[in-house]
């Protein structure tokens, strides 16, 4: 078998892992641990984050003619991706983050949504709190006021429904 058979599959599992994603993440991997990698893989395996090491020639035929063919020259040295298919933030987040502890991670660039990021753009995109925080505060802002608005009107009910004195004097 030739070799371009063999790294064909390669390619095209690549290719498949970022067709529809919503971001992929290239980090530079050198350095890190065992152990760190180890939690690492583990952290994002738990957000539902693909996340995995290539060759960059590999990378470099399936990003050709997608939304990550921008990330093309930034594959020097070693290269993993990380290939969220439901949060875009995902793995921009959990990579920043675990950067944080492990100095060794590098991120190298992005591509969220179909848009280049190098890597100060990422780490800004990492800061957006995810989908499910954004909603939980989203619901908190508008429950609120109905709260408030219930706790009035159970006042208003244990005075024996009388309304208080300043709103009879409008």
């Amino acid at each position: 078998m030739a070799k371009i058979e063999l790294k064909q599959p390669v390619v095209q599992e690549i290719s498949d892992h970022i067709k529809d994603a919503q971001s992929v993440v290239l980090v530079d991997y050198r350095g890190l641990t065992v152990d760190e990698d180890t939690q690492l893989r583990k952290q994002l395996r738990e957000a539902g984050v693909v996340y995995k090491v290539y060759k960059n020639t590999l990378m470099n035929f399936a990003f050709k003619g997608t939304d990550c063919e921008s990330m093309c020259e930034m594959l020097e040295g070693p290269s993993a991706i990380a290939i969220s298919k439901d949060d875009a933030t995902a793995p921009a987040r959990i990579l920043s983050k675990f950067s944080k502890t492990a100095p060794a991670l590098e991120l190298k660039a992005g591509v969220v949504e179909g848009t280049f990021y190098d890597s100060d753009e990422i780490k800004v995109i990492a800061s957006i709190p995810s989908r499910e925080e954004l909603l939980s505060k989203f619901l908190g802002s508008i429950q609120s006021p109905i709260t408030n608005f219930a706790r009035v009107l159970n006042q208003i009910a244990e005075q024996g429904g009388e309304a208080p004195a300043e709103a009879e004097s409008n």
